[in-house]
């Protein structure tokens, strides 16, 4: 492998001190005010990207224990992605994993995570699949909106906010989708109702199909109820625009 040219050093060096100056030294030559401005810049500019995303995170912390996360963040993580609109994913996947989340309330990464989904679904390009949107939901394969995401979490974090943090966990499952008109929504799910929109999502069943599997699945002896109750909750998915319609 090649040694770094120069200025390929140089860069390294100021990316390390810009990322953590008490830990690595001002590379000679730079000035230490342009510096300091230069690394509140990007700094700051970071944190805009997250703010955008995470009002909630930052209410809950409080400005303290935000910034410090902020700046642990800037520090340690290495993105991956070169888009901006990209960095609060990183910053969920770093929390997911990253020591920094060891002194914050066990929640955090998940409401993080929560906080995420809806930006990624804003931004989502999907094609929708070809469906009739007045079809036989039991008879037919259902189809979920193209922008949908079935999501599990051991805290309810739907729930979390200035007046209300959890004390203990609560496993939550949420359906986050776009709707027609464009608007990211959320529907609160049980974990049968949660395992039935994963089993149409797989577009391999009519509504009976995925119910008798529920039946099966949970030990249900009355598959009839089982049958009447997913009808039910297709339904109301269909209404709130969380099913399109199903598969032509």
């Amino acid at each position: 492998m090649n040694a770094p040219l120069p200025f390929q050093a140089f860069q390294s060096d100021f990316a390390r001190h810009l990322r953590d100056p008490r830990g690595h030294a001002r590379p000679a030559g730079v000035p230490a005010r342009a510096s300091r401005l230069y690394r509140e810049l990007l700094r700051n500019n970071l944190e805009g990207f997250l703010l955008a995303c995470c009002p909630v995170t930052r209410e809950v912390l409080g400005p303290r224990r935000w910034n410090r996360l902020v700046n642990a963040f800037f520090r340690d993580a290495r993105c991956q992605a070169p888009w901006f609109r990209e960095i609060p994913r990183e910053f969920a996947d770093w929390l997911a994993t990253s020591t920094a989340a060891a002194t914050l309330p066990p929640w955090v990464p998940e409401l993080v995570h929560y906080e995420w989904v809806e930006l990624a679904l804003d931004v989502t390009e999907a094609a929708p699949v070809p469906h009739d949107p007045a079809g036989d939901l039991m008879a037919a394969r259902p189809v979920l909106a193209p922008a949908s995401m079935n999501l599990a979490y051991a805290w309810p974090v739907h729930r979390i906010g200035r007046a209300w943090r959890p004390r203990k966990q609560h496993p939550t499952h949420l359906l986050a989708y776009r709707d027609a008109d464009g608007a990211v929504r959320f529907m609160e799910l049980n974990a049968v109702s949660a395992r039935l929109v994963d089993l149409v999502a797989g577009g391999n069943m009519t509504g009976v199909q995925a119910c008798r599997s529920i039946a099966e699945e949970f030990a249900c002896t009355d598959t009839d109820a089982v049958i009447r109750h997913g009808a039910q909750l297709l339904g109301q998915l269909h209404e709130a625009g969380a099913l399109s319609g199903v598969a032509t």
